[in-house]
C-alpha cells in the first residue's frame, strides 16, 4: 500500500516577487521618512509571504480511506479509476473540456494533474481535477488503496 502527501508549493519565483513588492511599498514611503519606509518594507514583505505560503500550503493526501485535498474529503470508495493528465490534457481539462460541477485543485504553476470520476450516485460532481506536480504517482497510489470491486 503507497501512502500519498503532496504540497503543492509555491515556485521560487513567487517568494522574489513577494520581496519585490515589500521593496516596493519601501520606495513608495520613502517620502514619509526612512523609519516608515523600512516598516513598509517589513510590513509588505510579510504580508506578500503569507500570501504566497497560504496559497502554496494546498495538500493532496491520501489518508485511510479518503482522498484529503484543502476543501474536500471524499471517500475512495466514492472514486473510479484516477487518470494521469500530461500538460495538453490538462489544459484540455481545465478549460474546454470543464464541467462547472466539477472538483478543481487548479494551481497555475502546475502543468499536470490527475482526473478522477466520481461514481457515487449521491453525488452530482462528475469528477475531481487535481492539479499535481506527480501524476503517475498520485493514480498508482490511488491504484493500491482502492477498495476491492
Amino acid at each position: 500500500m503507497e501512502s500519498y502527501d503532496e504540497r503543492l508549493s509555491a515556485p521560487r519565483t513567487w517568494w522574489v516577487v513577494a520581496a519585490l513588492v515589500g521593496l516596493s511599498l519601501g520606495l513608495i514611503f520613502l517620502p514619509f521618512g526612512v523609519l516608515a519606509s523600512l516598516a513598509a518594507i517589513v510590513c509588505g514583505v510579510a504580508v506578500a509571504a503569507v500570501c504566497v505560503s497560504a496559497y502554496g500550503s494546498a495538500r493532496i493526501r491520501i489518508a485511510g480511506d479518503s482522498l484529503v485535498t484543502p476543501t474536500a474529503r471524499i471517500p475512495l470508495t466514492a472514486l473510479g479509476p484516477a487518470e494521469a493528465l500530461d500538460g495538453a490534457a490538462a489544459r484540455d481539462w481545465r478549460t474546454h473540456r470543464a464541467d462547472t460541477r466539477a472538483y478543481m485543485l487548479l494551481r497555475s504553476y502546475i502543468p499536470t494533474a490527475v482526473r478522477i470520476p466520481v461514481v457515487d450516485p449521491q453525488d452530482p460532481t462528475p469528477y475531481l481535477y487535481l492539479s499535481t506536480r506527480s501524476p503517475q504517482r498520485l493514480v498508482k497510489a490511488l491504484d493500491s488503496v482502492r477498495p476491492a470491486d
